[in-house]
């Protein structure tokens, strides 16, 4: 398996729903888009082995494979849609308070440069209710810029590890996600990105705004920051329209393309492996 299969949690995800339980996730057979991303669901510069299966969240990103020369490719949903269909409750908008802000982050390899204490005063002006700043663990455990936010007066979280070369995976990364989500009406970021679809699929008002960042070294492929902020100008801004966001967001993490469990094992290369029995 390839090991950016296991970012995230995904395969665990996706072995819960195909019915293999909680232990660890059988070797998939393909490339499992690991976030949402503007081509063609891989990250740019990642070793592809020839033949082997790209499984996409969307069949917009299933079309921009296909126009680089990728062939075996198949739309199977975003894992996060997966999750939700095994924890679809959602309290209700009575329980929800706040904000849930995700900074845009960088990894190993590359390092954001922005100014978080100018993007700190433009959560305060714009956000109505309290803040929690969720940051991804690279910066989580960066303790100058994790003070900044605790200092402004913001609740700081992680999700958890992603993991890297097969080690140290949180498996439940986006059951945790999921969580602090329906606690929030809202989920903002100064990019869109995955957890801004997350978060409108979670039932919250999504926001972007803020100054975008610099990734280190950031591949200018697929068009970058200016290509999203072309093609997907509703969702920009401090305040959008809930409709159409929910209609994008649908479309994005390929929700209509949700496999059923049996469907999914025969394309993970699965099939063959028996189902975990739970006793009643």
């Amino acid at each position: 398996m390839h090991h950016a299969n296991h970012f995230y949690g995904h395969a665990h995800v996706l072995a819960r729903y195909s019915g293999l339980g909680d232990g660890h996730p059988p070797r998939i057979n393909g490339y499992v888009q690991h976030g949402w991303n503007i081509g063609d669901g891989l990250a740019p510069g990642h070793p592809y082995a020839e033949f082997t299966p790209s499984l996409l969240w969307s069949e917009q990103t299933r079309r921009r494979a296909w126009s680089v020369g990728r062939r075996n490719v198949v739309v199977t949903g975003a894992p996060f849609a997966y999750l939700l269909a095994m924890q679809p409750d959602a309290p209700p908008e009575s329980e929800r308070e706040g904000t849930i802000w995700y900074p845009f982050h960088g990894w190993e390899g590359q390092h954001v440069r922005g100014d978080h204490k100018r993007l700190i005063a433009e959560i305060r002006d714009t956000e109505p209710g309290p803040v929690t700043v969720c940051l991804y663990w690279h910066e989580y455990g960066m303790r100058r810029v994790r003070r900044l936010y605790e200092r402004a007066g913001f609740r700081v979280i992680c999700h958890g590890y992603r993991g890297h070369w097969w080690k140290d995976t949180d498996p439940y990364f986006l059951d945790n996600q999921l969580t602090e989500l329906r606690r929030h009406r809202r989920v903002a970021s100064n990019r869109l990105t995955s957890a801004i679809f997350y978060g409108i699929a979670a039932g919250c008002e999504p926001a972007v705004y803020g100054d975008p960042m610099v990734l280190s070294d950031e591949d200018p492929t697929f068009g970058g920051t200016a290509r999203i902020r072309r093609q997907w100008p509703e969702l920009h801004g401090a305040h959008v329209d809930q409709r159409v966001a929910e209609e994008i967001a649908r479309a994005e993490l390929g929700a209509d393309h949700r496999c059923t469990p049996a469907e999914l094992r025969e394309l993970l290369g699965w099939a063959n492996l028996q189902e975990e029995r739970v006793d009643d």
